[in-house]
């Protein structure tokens, strides 16, 4: 048996690398945009249902009221800072299918912004997994298959986007992979740094990580999502929620 550590490295991994598999299926494969669309609809009802149900739930319960408010702002605060940043540097539309993103000849520095939006969205939801861990050593799979099935899409739409923008191939799957890794350290981090914290810390943790998760999908899952699948973006965001919903009740 893997000392716990290392368990919550490898299950970050394991969302993460749902990136790669992704980036190999938009950047190689002409799938069409609007079902680029309905995969980031459903990866996002996916995701508002486990951080509602998975972590902001649980928060509650070992933090209460203040702990988990102060957190999910906090997280909500923290990441759109960040992301104001990163898209003033070419990186606003990191997540986007379309011919949206910049390239380097338009926006020189963009691929190192884009690799930072990368980054900044994938760290939260890998924290989420180390921390999971802490009470009990075993992981939240409802949190561990929510984060895979939405990278996918993630990982499938930005990469599309790169292909548009004329990155190479070798920059997709080197920055896609560097997350993926980044994703297990993430979750490394997360169960070795907050373990022996109180409650109310770990729930205030679990928290800034959902408000992170949810302004991200606010700022460019969504948008995506609905631009070209908007007349069944709605009906297809409920349906991964419900599939998330059933998975938090039968794990």
């Amino acid at each position: 048996m893997f000392p716990t550590w290392l368990q919550a490295g490898l299950w970050g991994l394991a969302s993460g690398s749902a990136l790669v598999i992704g980036a190999g299926v938009g950047y190689f494969l002409n799938i069409p945009q609007r079902l680029i669309a309905a995969i980031m609809a459903f990866g996002s009802g996916v995701l508002i249902s486990a951080l509602s149900f998975d972590l902001m739930d649980e928060a509650y319960k070992s933090g209460g009221f203040l702990s988990t408010s102060i957190g999910f702002i906090g997280g909500a605060l923290i990441y759109t800072i960040a992301n104001i940043i990163v898209s003033s540097k070419g990186a606003k539309h990191r997540k986007r299918s379309g011919d949206q993103q910049k390239s380097e000849s338009d926006t020189e520095g963009s691929g190192t912004a884009i690799a930072i939006g990368a980054l900044l969205d994938g760290i939260p939801e890998s924290i989420v997994i180390g921390v999971s861990m802490i009470e009990g050593g075993a992981v939240s799979m409802v949190a561990v298959i929510a984060i895979f099935l939405s990278n996918v899409p993630e990982g499938l739409s930005s990469s599309a986007g790169m292909r548009k923008a004329g990155r190479s191939a070798q920059y997709v799957f080197l920055l896609w992979a560097s997350i993926a890794l980044i994703s297990g350290i993430a979750a490394v981090c997360g169960y070795v740094l907050f373990d022996g914290f109180s409650k109310e810390v770990v729930a205030a943790t679990t928290a800034v990580a959902a408000g992170a998760i949810l302004s991200m999908l606010s700022d460019t899952m969504i948008p995506e999502a609905f631009e070209k699948a908007h007349n069944y973006a709605g009906l297809i965001t409920v349906i991964g929620f419900l599939c998330a919903f059933i998975l938090t009740k039968i794990s």
